[in-house]
C-alpha cells in the first residue's frame, strides 16, 4: 500500500476516532503549563489549531505560583516546533487530551522530571509519571521547591479559577 493511501486511511480513522489517533503539527500557542494549540502538517487533520492538553500531568493555573514558570517552560522547548500529537479524547472543555513528543521524547514526563508540573493521580492512583515527580521532588526542582504548593486541583477549590466565567 502507497503511504499517501496509509496516510489518507488513517486521517479518516483519526476524524471519526480520535483514540490513539497520532498526527504531527505545529505548536502555534502556549497557553499554560499543559494547554497549547497545535496545528496540523497535514490538511485530513484538519486545517485549523486544535487546543491540546496535556495528558498526564497537571501544571499550575497561570495565577499560582510557579504557573508562568511553567508556561514559559513549555513555550520555550515548544513553540514553533513540530511534535507528534498522540490523541486520547476530548476533555468536557473541549480540549484534546494527548501525550506530545518532541524530538522522540515525552513532554509531559519532561515538564514533571524538571519541576514544571505534577504527574496527575487520580482516585489515589500513581500517575503516569510519578518516577520523575518523586526525582524532580528529591532534588527541590521548580515548583518542588516549595514544600507548600498546592496541586491546580486544590488551588482551585480553595481560590477559585484564574479565568473570569465564559
Amino acid at each position: 500500500m502507497g503511504i499517501w493511501v496509509r496516510v489518507w486511511i488513517g486521517s479518516w480513522i483519526c476524524a471519526w476516532s480520535v483514540f490513539a489517533c497520532a498526527w504531527p503539527g505545529v505548536v502555534t500557542h502556549v497557553s499554560d503549563g499543559d494547554t497549547l494549540w497545535v496545528q496540523p502538517l497535514h490538511p485530513l487533520q484538519g486545517r485549523e489549531a486544535q487546543k491540546v492538553r496535556l495528558l498526564g500531568i497537571d501544571a499550575p493555573e497561570i495565577c499560582q505560583a510557579w504557573g508562568p514558570q511553567s508556561r514559559d517552560a513549555l513555550h520555550a522547548v515548544l513553540h514553533a516546533q513540530v511534535v507528534d500529537v498522540q490523541a486520547r479524547y476530548h476533555d468536557s472543555y473541549g480540549r484534546l487530551l494527548a501525550r506530545l513528543s518532541h524530538q522522540g521524547h515525552d513532554v509531559g514526563a519532561w515538564m514533571v522530571a524538571h519541576g514544571h508540573a505534577w504527574s496527575y493521580s487520580y482516585r489515589g492512583r500513581p500517575g503516569a509519571y510519578e518516577a520523575q515527580q518523586a526525582t524532580a521532588q528529591a532534588q527541590h526542582l521548580g515548583l518542588f521547591a516549595d514544600a507548600h504548593a498546592l496541586q491546580p486541583r486544590a488551588f482551585r477549590k480553595q481560590f477559585g479559577s484564574c479565568y473570569p466565567p465564559s
